[in-house]
């Protein structure tokens, strides 16, 4: 260590933390200090390490005053090119990390960060004093063996060094191989992390390999332990008369449950009706927590996954089959335990009465949407024939659900009516077809009355002032909004900010507004950018994107813990048991229950993306050559993304445009060419060609053709 330059430092220091001492230039403070010139770039050293330390702050006007030298702990995010960010629990803000600031923190370590610098109008810089712990223990990879030793490269490419791995810790993997590597040492800026071979997937070419590798990588459970499996299996008895017991008999009620062809777990079934004028809706969710228990093997299963994960190939279940598929599933011609919302509505789509009850109900009829679809908007002889006894009650259901669409969008609800991603694998797990999910009345309807049941149930249980679980969603960050509303001017459209806010009716009728046009996708994507993520809390702040004061999730606990939380609560609330001590207990317990929910379903999304995005990568890769017709989806300095009619999206690279240098227009999000002029703008349709694909890096790439 130079101590003549500390003691420097340490001089410094103490003037600037003096009380007389007011923010100045470098210039001014070297005359004050009375540094020759000759030496005032030694000065520029010491306060560039006094600021690397967070002991002095630089305004944006290059003054220097006393640092925030706090120390804030966060988890940190790391990003392939290097760089990574902070996030601090409660703050809305995080915090840049730059690469040489990391500290030889891994992506999901729990650090202690000081703030460098606060640029005006920029987020916060920092730098990482202490690795708190450790958030990744296993990486997933590709082995490449050597002639003593090994190494992994980490499939996710936030992790941007490979794992050495010793031969005697490689458990005989060869090159190629698909492996799960344990981190034994996690290296420092002058050697790699080290780890041993804990499990081997199969080769990199093996069927299903690729899938299991995200599996793996997300760490996400594929086998549920015995015990759970054996508590599952004693739990699952067939219904029985002392079931029903206490409950309502809706039974007799005409009732189907409508879902996708290949849905196994059916949580929700509906009835309806009309009298005196108004609809009465039953929405019955299965009772999955008269066989859930709290606390039992099985629910503290449920929570640890807090949801079902739905992969391209594969469904990674929150519960064990015996009940996913089994007695919790409404199957259609079997009695079934049920958490039922009877909801009386009026002809303006108001809920003018309702009945949460715990009912026993029989099914007449497992329907798909594509059945429906087709007696309703295809009117197909056949369908109607064929179901001919419920065609009144699918008619009443479109009526319904029109009614209550068109109150939602009245009050400003937003519909981002986004095409999903529909792909056909074959055995082997091989893509064959991909296409937009197809969003029919069927679909409509099924998704109108989930959300009016969420709302029906929330609104109850937060008048009653009962502990509960609100699914919540934020107004977007006003920055956020001015930068939407900068770029939507360049397409001749504009939206009203009142207060610095904006309304969901706002961003409603900008969408109503493109519908249709060149566009509409773009911005309707970049509205939803704008937008926080939902999730789960135990206070009630309101949906932003639903326009909605009380949301909540009921309609799913099969596949969601929220849910399975909720009906526990109002189960004990029906029975008349939700005195003191256990008013108590849920709000001891709903901040992490919430908190936990939340990060799975963050995990479970991201995974399901990565499947998608690997599979469609894999369906590009057969197709190198072959030309296609797109819209520019997005512009970036580096290039033009472009997205087909089938959802699969790729980039032309900035030095894959040959016939100009083209620049990016960041205010305009446009690329124009230097020399022609030649300009590509948002919305724009292109013919281009695949001219490579990556699975490592799960990219595609195109080229223009002229």
């Amino acid at each position: 260590m130079d101590q003549t330059f500390e003691k420097r430092k340490k001089v410094i220091y103490d003037f600037i933390c003096d009380d007389f001492y007011v923010p100045m230039k470098l210039k001014e403070l070297a005359i004050l200090l009375q540094v020759p010139k000759d030496q005032r770039s030694e000065l520029k050293r010491v306060m560039d390490a006094l600021e690397a330390e967070g002991k002095v702050h630089v305004s944006s006007k290059g003054k220097y005053s006393k640092g925030e030298a706090r120390h804030i702990i966060g988890t940190y995010t790391a990003h392939a090119r290097g760089f990574g960010f902070v996030v601090v629990e409660g703050e809305a803000e995080d915090i840049f990390i730059s690469e040489d600031d990391a500290n030889g923190a891994f992506h999901n370590d729990k650090v202690e960060v000081i703030i460098k610098a606060s640029p005006q109008g920029k987020r916060k810089e920092g730098k990482v004093t202490k690795i708190l712990s450790h958030g990744t223990t296993t990486l997933v990879g590709y082995f490449q063996k050597n002639k003593s030793f090994g190494f992994v490269i980490p499939d996710n490419q936030r992790y941007v060094q490979d794992v050495f791995v010793p031969l005697e810790r490689s458990k005989g993997a060869v090159t190629g191989h698909k492996v799960v590597v344990e981190l034994t040492k996690y290296g420092d800026s002058n050697r790699k992390p080290e780890g041993k071979v804990v499990e081997i997937l199969g080769h990199v070419n093996d069927p299903g390999v690729d899938i299991m590798s995200i599996v793996k990588g997300y760490d996400l459970p594929t086998e549920f332990p015995e015990k759970v499996l054996n508590q599952a299996e004693r739990v699952a008895k067939d219904v029985s008369t002392a079931d029903m017991v206490g409950r309502m008999d809706l039974r007799e009620w005409t009732m189907v449950t409508i879902d996708g062809e290949d849905a196994k777990d059916l949580d929700d079934a509906i009835s309806i009706m009309k009298e005196d004028g108004n609809y009465i809706l039953g929405v019955h969710i299965a009772d999955v927590t008269n066989y859930v228990q709290e606390n039992s093997a099985l629910d503290r299963e449920a929570l640890k996954r807090g949801t079902s994960v739905y992969l391209v190939d594969r469904v990674i279940p929150m519960l064990p089959h015996t009940l996913s598929n089994g007695i919790c599933s409404l199957n259609a011609g079997e009695d079934r335990l049920a958490l039922s919302c009877i909801m009386t509505i009026n002809e303006k789509g108001s809920v003018i009465d309702h009945t949460i009850a715990e009912t026993a109900v029989h099914i007449d009829e497992r329907m798909s949407y594509t059945s429906v679809k087709k007696i309703l908007e295809e009117e197909d002889a056949l369908e109607i024939e064929r179901y001919q006894e419920l065609v009144p009650m699918f008619k009443l259901m479109a009526e319904l659900s029109r009614i209550l669409r068109e109150k939602r969008t009245q009050r400003g609800s937003i519909d981002f009516d986004f095409p999903e991603t529909k792909m056909i694998l074959d055995e082997s797990g091989k893509p064959i077809e991909i296409k937009p999910y197809d969003r029919n009345v069927a679909t409509r309807i099924i998704e109108d009355f989930m959300l009016l049941a969420n709302e029906t149930v929330a609104e109850d249980y937060f008048w009653q002032e009962i502990p509960f679980v609100y699914r919540t969603h934020e107004a977007p960050d006003e920055d956020k909004i001015k930068k939407l509303v900068t770029f939507i001017r360049n397409f001749g459209h504009s939206m009203h900010i009142s207060n610095k806010e904006v309304r969901p009716k706002e961003i409603q009728k900008l969408l109503a507004k493109v519908e249709g046009t060149a566009e509409d996708a773009l911005i309707s994507r970049l509205a939803l950018r704008s937008m926080k993520q939902a999730k789960y809390t135990p206070e009630n702040t309101g949906h932003f994107g639903l326009a909605a004061s009380y949301y909540c999730h009921f309609t799913s606990p099969i596949r969601r813990y929220p849910d399975l939380q909720i009906h526990r609560i109002i189960k004990e609330n029906l029975r008349g048991r939700m005195n003191e001590d256990r008013r108590d207990h849920y709000d001891k317990i709903l901040t992490e229950v919430t908190k936990q929910s939340s990060q799975r379903e963050r995990l479970a999304e991201e995974a399901e993306r990565e499947t998608v995005k690997l599979k469609k990568v894999e369906y590009m890769s057969s197709r190198i050559g072959e030309e296609f017709e797109g819209v520019i989806s997005s512009i970036t300095k580096w290039g033009i993304y472009v997205e087909l009619p089938n959802t699969i999206e790729g980039l032309i690279h900035v030095t894959n445009l040959y016939d100009d240098h083209y620049n990016y227009v960041e205010d305009s999000y446009e690329m124009v060419g230097e020399r022609t002029g030649k300009t590509y703008k948002l919305g724009q349709t292109v013919m281009v060609r695949v001219i490579g694909t990556s699975k490592v890096e799960r990219t595609i790439d195109f080229e223009l053709v002229e």
